[in-house]
């Protein structure tokens, strides 16, 4: 009988894992494991990661569609970096969608997300069609230590089939959101007899008043769209990613940050629970008269 899958049992561990960790442990999977590196590389997401263009000085996004090795691709000028003699490249005319799609998406960021970075890739599939991947980050940086900090991370992955003047598009679209607040007070400083006050912080400790929120969330959806010229299938993805985005945004605030609300205060009620009682048999005895 033979055991469980590695990768499969690697899978079953990241998703029981703090999702704050996720690079921590899948370099920590991978030292364990390092056969199965390139399969846990490709199934796990992980937060999207800022460079720079050396040759535009315009930042893009690093993740495993874009890796080639230790080398990233960079869809402003198509060159890796640390340089890459042979590294994957698209064809010709898919590198001039993608450069097309690129400048879209940039627009798309600005109007959605109002700063951040986005990066789109194009790559060949062995069937005749292309996929891609969009990427979408902003990231929240405090300026005090009392201000919110977090993150969002959009990955849209899609592959397309054309079908005459028809295309079938499968979208998979992941977003990542982490979020912590913090409240500091004097409370949190502590002092040794002859020592300088310390901060909990300094000490290692988390802050009394610090709150972590974070997942992430995947959905699927598969449309055909008419394509009447090589950049509609700018267009036709571009509606099918703002689309997803807006729904996934809505189930993050109704869904989940609902119920994280309905559980916070099951847990432990704003109002005196006893005040609540009595206004609850007061409006008891006011429906009884009623009724009678």
């Amino acid at each position: 009988m033979e055991g469980p899958d590695p990768v499969d049992s690697m899978l079953d561990l990241m998703r029981r894992l703090p999702p704050t960790k996720v690079e921590e442990n899948v370099n920590a999977l991978i030292q364990i494991c390092p056969d199965y590196a390139d399969d846990l590389l490709g199934s796990v997401d992980q937060p999207l990661k800022v460079r720079t263009d050396r040759a535009t000085g315009r930042d893009y996004l690093a993740c495993d569609y874009n890796r080639d090795g230790d080398s990233y691709r960079s869809p402003w000028s198509n060159e890796y970096d640390p340089p890459l003699e042979d590294g994957t490249a698209p064809t010709p005319k898919l590198r001039k969608l993608e450069i097309a799609a690129n400048e879209a998406f940039d627009t798309y960021r600005e109007l959605y997300y109002e700063g951040g970075v986005s990066s789109v890739y194009l790559w060949d599939l062995e069937d005749g069609g292309f996929a891609g991947v969009v990427l979408l980050k902003k990231a929240m940086t405090p300026t005090s230590p009392d201000e919110p900090s977090g993150s969002w991370d959009s990955i849209h992955v899609f592959e397309t089939a054309e079908r005459g003047r028809q295309a079938h598009y499968k979208l998979t679209s992941t977003v990542m959101l982490e979020l912590v607040t913090k409240q500091n007070n004097k409370a949190e400083e502590t002092s040794v007899l002859g020592e300088p006050e310390k901060k909990a912080s300094e000490q290692g400790w988390k802050s009394s008043g610090e709150t972590t929120l974070s997942g992430s969330m995947t959905r699927q959806t598969e449309q055909d769209w008419p394509v009447h010229e090589p950049t509609s299938h700018i267009t036709n993805t571009g509606k099918m990613i703002e689309e997803m985005e807006i729904k996934m945004r809505n189930l993050l605030q109704e869904v989940y940050f609902g119920k994280t609300r309905d559980i916070v205060y099951d847990l432990r009620s704003v109002d005196d629970l006893e005040k609540a009682r009595r206004q609850r048999e007061l409006q008891k005895e006011l429906v009884g008269f009623i009724k009678r």
